[in-house]
């Protein structure tokens, strides 16, 4: 994987839909005649959150306020070491989607984000201090993986189309060095699509939601992770 290639400052809209199996066949052979792979094909993103103690950034995520951030930290695959990873500062505000992100090896982004060690100066390295500052005593909280398959066109390139399932989280065992393993978020019929665009959707995709009553809706891993856990207790 040519990590050189990732692009480290995103503004835009993502729109998220939950799938059935025969909604999820539909869509995806609309998909595959418009648009292409991209070079990473299937991948299996997994993601540790940093919350408070008292788990405020998750809380706050699932009253659905107006302007909300998380902070996490995210590799493709099971990272090592020396894998590069990712350092993700993403904000929401009146659904518009900014993220900023810098990379590191995974060693040294552990130890950045836990308090042990320091990375390059940066732009985008002074906003993640900065939010660090606000929520004092961040922590490892979960771990969210789980497979994509990422879609692209070449007649947008601002517009982006992934499908998740095996959507997998635990809050133990807080590394990202060893293995996917957790609880099921969605039950196995569902597939999450999301639809990343700076502007609008193509009309060949909003025939297929129309066709088929695929609508928005609110979902986040996270919290429903944290939610199904209460649920249990």
């Amino acid at each position: 994987m040519n990590y050189k290639n990732y692009q480290n400052v995103f503004k835009r809209y993502e729109l998220k839909y939950m799938l059935d199996s025969s909604q999820y066949e539909a869509v995806k052979k609309a998909v595959d005649e418009h648009m292409k792979l991209d070079e990473y094909g299937k991948s299996t993103i997994c993601n540790i959150y940093f919350d408070t103690p008292d788990n405020l950034l998750v809380r706050r995520s699932i009253d659905r306020p107006i302007y909300k951030e998380k902070l996490r930290l995210r590799s493709y695959g099971i990272a090592t070491d020396n894998s590069t990873v990712y350092i993700e500062l993403k904000k929401k505000y009146e659904s518009v989607v900014y993220k900023r992100r810098i990379s590191a090896s995974y060693e040294k982004a552990m130890e950045y984000l836990t308090g042990k060690g320091s990375l390059e100066d940066s732009q985008i390295l002074r906003e993640i201090d900065y939010f660090k500052t606000i929520y004092k005593d961040i922590r490892p909280a979960w771990i969210i993986s789980y497979d994509r398959y990422a879609y692209f066109t070449d007649e947008d390139k601002n517009f982006r189309v992934t499908f998740d399932n095996n959507i997998l989280a635990r809050d133990y065992n807080l590394t990202l060095t060893e293995g996917v393993e957790g609880e099921p978020v969605l039950d196995k019929e569902y597939v999450l699509m999301e639809i990343k665009t700076a502007g609008g959707i193509p009309l060949w995709m909003c025939k297929v939601l129309s066709d088929n009553a695929i609508y928005k809706t609110s979902f986040s891993k996270y919290g429903t992770a944290y939610i199904k856990k209460f649920r249990r207790q």
